[in-house]
């Protein structure tokens, strides 16, 4: 990874990068496990995580709105108690859909986290609450990042010492990509590896760092390694130690 021009990155992953939804392998070791996050801590990569509120307010790491790719089960995630959803196997493994205080307290600052906030229906502040309260007693390199800048706006006020960014996904106009920069007044972004030859990212990595997601082929890390500052990968998209 080459230092951003906007200088040193709390969050820096060093050369492993960060395991999109942990280290991943099909069905036996699937995405956002207790399994996949042991993967990547082996290999010293950081890890990426969606994290989402459960129907009675608990934080759980799960990417989808709801279960039906994962667990085959036609269930909402923010209609759903979290007993229910932790008790759920992921892609018929012997893993389980985690909480996200189990994550944390497995990943225990061995590795930067960023966790992807998630939000529905009107719950991001609710989401916000609770995320900062699973994190109130920790002091582990974790940053947040949503495609919601309103995630972003919350934690700048509210629990400002969390490294805070906003993702950016490759259809976003210039005006809404304006308006959610500076809603959110995020200190890195997070942007889909399409955008990173234009202007505008390189414009902005004078200012934060600027991570790329999903980094999945040789041909993408290359340019992920020359024009972002961390890669967000899975499969042959992991950066060269």
């Amino acid at each position: 990874m080459r230092s951003s021009p906007s200088g040193p990155d709390p969050l820096d992953p060093g050369p492993g990068g960060f395991a999109h939804r942990g280290l991943h392998c099909g069905s036996d070791v699937p995405e956002n496990s207790l399994a996949a996050f042991r993967a990547a801590l082996t290999q010293g990569a950081g890890i990426e995580c969606d994290v989402r509120l459960s129907g009675d307010g608990t934080a759980v790491v799960f990417h989808d709105a709801n279960l039906k790719r994962i667990c085959d089960l036609a269930l909402d995630v923010e209609q759903t108690s979290a007993a229910l959803l932790t008790g759920q196997r992921l892609c018929g493994s012997n893993q389980y859909l985690p909480a996200l205080w189990r994550v944390l307290e497995l990943i225990g600052g061995h590795v930067p986290l960023l966790l992807e906030l998630k939000t529905k229906n009107g719950n991001a502040t609710k989401l916000c609450i609770q995320v900062r309260t699973d994190l109130s007693s920790r002091s582990d390199a974790v940053g947040i990042m949503s495609f919601d800048p309103r995630v972003v706006r919350w934690f700048r006020r509210s629990a400002p010492h969390i490294s805070r960014g906003l993702v950016i996904g490759k259809d976003s106009s210039p005006v809404k990509r304006w308006l959610a920069l500076v809603t959110a007044a995020p200190q890195f972004l997070a942007v889909h590896q399409e955008c990173l030859a234009t202007r505008w990212v390189a414009r902005v990595r004078n200012r934060m760092p600027v991570y790329s997601w999903t980094i999945r082929t040789a041909a993408e890390r290359a340019q992920a390694e020359v024009q972002a500052d961390a890669l967000i990968w899975e499969g042959d998209g992991r950066p060269r130690n």
